[in-house]
């Protein structure tokens, strides 16, 4: 997203700083990301990203949307923000990511002119690896931090409310037929781009052996074919 905005080329300047420990302090917060940067001066310089947050009607119609898919509910209530989020929300004519340059707000209090300068790449490069560990950080700078995202739609499930007003739920017996069905055009998730065998590299090797070879590369057939059945 930053390469295509034109910033990812400049993070380079500013990851020696992130990783030498330069940046005093990160702040997010609702519209924007706050942070101290050590300079060569005495004085840390400030720096300011700001994106713009969707006002209560787009908030509404968002968790709207996530509440009436349980499978959305369920993976955010579980602390994950799954990326199949991106699709709802164009839907809605939303993105969590900007669209431009121009969408986000770049200062620093530095006597440097380029835009974003080094102190500005510093705060990018950390951004951006807090986003990759922690997706909630683009629904914070939104508008919604995580407790009260997460309060709303407990709320929102709880009222059985959705786009179309509030419905009491169904009968377990009235849906005993469809109980493994996913809701009406919701994606299904999609499985993990891994091998089948990946877990057998995660769990220490068994004493136990094979003809004289390790287990786990006996194994790894035994995984692929469960994998893949009709191969």
């Amino acid at each position: 997203m930053l390469e295509r905005l034109g910033v990812g080329g400049r993070l380079s300047r500013g990851r020696s700083y992130a990783r030498s420990g330069q940046i005093v302090s990160l702040d997010v917060d609702a519209g924007a990301v706050v942070a101290l940067v050590q300079g060569t001066r005495p004085q840390p310089y400030r720096v300011r990203i700001g994106l713009g947050v969707w006002d209560k009607t787009q908030w509404r119609r968002v968790e709207q949307a996530l509440a009436a898919d349980a499978w959305y509910t369920a993976a955010l209530l579980s602390g994950t923000v799954p990326p199949e989020i991106e699709e709802l929300l164009d839907g809605l004519e939303l993105s969590l990511f900007p669209a431009a340059g121009a969408d986000l707000s770049q200062d620093c209090s530095c006597p440097d002119h380029t835009v974003p300068c080094k102190h500005l790449a510093a705060v990018f490069y950390v951004l951006a690896e807090r986003c990759d560990t922690d997706p909630f950080t683009l629904l914070t700078l939104r508008g919604r931090d995580r407790d009260t995202l997460l309060e709303r739609l407990r709320a929102e499930r709880d009222s059985g409310a959705g786009p179309s007003g509030p419905a009491g739920p169904a009968p377990l017996a009235d849906l005993l037929d469809s109980f493994w069905e996913g809701a009406a055009g919701s994606a299904p998730p999609r499985p993990p781009d891994t091998e089948p065998g990946a877990v057998l590299d995660q769990v220490p090797e068994p004493s136990l052996r094979s003809g004289g070879g390790r287990l786990t590369d006996a194994l790894r057939p035994v995984y692929r074919a469960l994998a893949h059945p009709d191969a």
